[in-house]
């Protein structure tokens, strides 16, 4: 080893080609405020109140993207194919809020990030890798940076543009790691940028740990660079002081046949907006994103996803799963799958739950399907906001188990197949002490 110091309604909507018919929904958002689990399905039905019904190979109804031959779904916020994408931060407006990709998030908390002030924070990253990973440090303009991301807004073109230098982390092809790659972010105030590249060779195996502590300002970038038949599970935890904002975009690019597992926890922060984005560079790509958050008092976390399926027989399966509780706790989750005309056999499902703990909370919901071929195994996605079961409860407590320990058991099986991604146990076990502790903090 070596250490590196560097400065519960569900509206779904699934095709499969070629006979079974597409619903298709005009409004696939969710927006659900927690007024019970009675209100939190009627606002889950009033987003949709109905489906339309297409069927393989007939001519789509009008929309956004015209008519045509096979299944087209409306993408509520435009297609993401043709969206902006520039390293430029001048050529992104600064928004107003009144746009789409910005409507849920707090502006007024960003703390004057939108303008780009210059650098006045403090940041380490440290590294602890097995002995055959290379890490070094490379300015943005290095070819090794920019393979797997050009920026989607205007926060992430600042992050590259402001970032003095990038830090590369490079897993050599056919390596096979025992251990985990850990990187631990800290924070130590004021405004900072920063850009990390993590790439792993062709035929390599491994676990990369992003552990973000302290208190900032933060706005930076990831590049994930997976090789042909490479197998890499990157775990990003998110355990920052309460004061703490942080804005980051994920950008992975897959290799033919390599398998990425994405995991995000989000815990602490002021407020957190991560942005991961799939793109693939050959067939037979699978990816699975998961995502574990828990919004308290007075927290934002928004969580915006775009998997975009341009390579044949690919596969994304995407869950996210949050808990929240207190006054002024919001969660935000986007999934966007954008699956391209030439994208042949795609197999694409994501879902996302959220569990109001108490009053005060809200959670935004919102998962989007583009479809330009019919050509496909599977696509279709769900979203449910709702209170815990009643049933459940009353089920362990009549068996003699006090209150506050039934609704941790609750909250664990709620979380378990998200916990299950991270292949680190000492992590794992940290997340979930985590999560017990705020759970005892209401009720308390």
């Amino acid at each position: 080893m070596s250490t590196i110091r560097l400065p519960d309604t569900d509206e779904i909507v699934t095709y499969r080609a070629p006979e079974e018919p597409v619903p298709v929904a005009p409004e696939p958002a969710v927006s659900a405020v927690s007024a019970g689990a009675a209100g939190a399905a009627r606002a889950a039905r009033a987003a949709d109140p109905g489906h339309d019904t297409v069927r393989a190979g007939e001519p789509a109804p009008p929309g956004p993207f015209g008519g045509g031959t096979g299944a087209h779904v409306p993408h509520r916020t435009g297609q993401r194919s043709v969206r902006l994408r520039s390293r430029n931060p001048d050529d992104f407006p600064i928004p107003t809020g009144q746009e789409e990709e910005w409507r849920f998030t707090p502006l007024r908390l960003l703390r004057g990030l939108l303008a780009g002030p210059e650098p006045d924070g403090k940041v380490s990253v440290d590294v602890v890798a097995p002995a055959e990973v290379m890490v070094t440090t490379v300015g943005t303009g290095d070819p090794a940076v920019g393979r797997a991301l050009v920026p989607l807004d205007r926060l992430s073109a600042l992050g590259l543009a402001r970032s003095p230098r990038a830090t590369l982390v490079r897993i050599p092809a056919e390596a096979q790691l025992d251990e985990p790659v850990t990187i631990v972010v800290h924070a130590a105030g004021g405004t900072a940028y920063g850009h990390l590249v993590i790439e792993a060779g062709a035929f390599s195996g491994a676990t990369v740990v992003l552990d973000h502590t302290g208190t900032g300002t933060l706005t930076d970038n990831v590049e994930i660079v997976l090789g042909d038949s490479a197998q890499l599970s990157v775990v990003s935890l998110q355990d920052w002081d309460d004061d703490t904002i942080h804005v980051s975009a994920h950008a992975a690019r897959v290799g033919r046949d390599a398998r990425l597992r994405h995991v995000v926890v989000t815990l602490g922060g002021a407020l957190v907006r991560l942005s991961p984005t799939v793109s693939f560079a050959g067939n037979g790509g699978d990816v699975n994103l998961l995502g574990l958050f828990f919004t308290d008092h007075g927290q934002h976390h928004e969580h915006r996803l775009l998997v975009e399926h341009d390579a044949r027989s690919c596969r994304s399966r995407v869950t996210y799963k949050g808990a929240l509780q207190g006054k002024g706790a919001h969660s935000v989750w986007i999934g966007d799958v954008v699956i391209g005309k030439n994208a042949v056999g795609t197999d694409t499902y994501e879902i996302n739950r959220n569990l109001i703990l108490g009053d005060g909370a809200r959670a935004d919901s919102v998962p989007n399907l583009e479809i330009e071929t019919g050509e496909v195994v599977g696509a279709g996605h769900a979203s449910a906001t709702g209170r815990f079961d009643d049933e459940a409860l009353f089920y362990l407590m009549a068996r003699g188990i006090p209150p506050e320990e039934a609704r941790r058991l609750v909250v664990r099986g709620f979380f378990a197949d998200v916990l299950g991604g991270i292949e680190v146990p000492a992590l794992r076990e940290r997340v979930l002490a985590a999560v017990e502790e705020k759970l005892a903090e209401v009720s308390a």
